[in-house]
C-alpha cells in the first residue's frame, strides 16, 4: 500500500460486547509522556477491563474477570 493511500485511511475504533477495543488501520500509541508504543499489527486489541498482563494491550483476562461493557455508547 502506498504512502499517500495510508495517509487518507483513518482508525476504525470499534468496542466489543464484554472485550477489547479493537483497533485497525493506522495510529499512533502513546503513553502518558507522550513517548510511543510499538505496535506491530495491523489490527490491534486494546484493554478496557484493567486487568490485562499486557497492558494497554488485551490478554483476554476480561474473560476471567467477567468484565461487563456494552459494545456501544451507553445509555443513560
Amino acid at each position: 500500500m502506498g504512502e499517500r493511500a495510508r495517509l487518507s485511511e483513518s482508525a476504525r475504533i470499534t468496542p466489543y460486547r464484554d472485550g477489547p477495543l479493537l483497533v485497525r488501520g493506522p495510529f499512533t500509541l502513546v503513553d502518558q509522556d507522550g513517548d510511543e508504543i510499538t505496535v506491530d499489527r495491523e489490527v490491534v486489541a486494546l484493554c478496557r477491563c484493567g486487568h490485562s498482563r499486557q497492558r494497554p494491550f488485551c490478554d483476554g483476562t476480561h474473560r476471567l474477570t467477567r468484565f461487563s461493557a456494552p459494545g456501544g455508547a451507553e445509555k443513560r
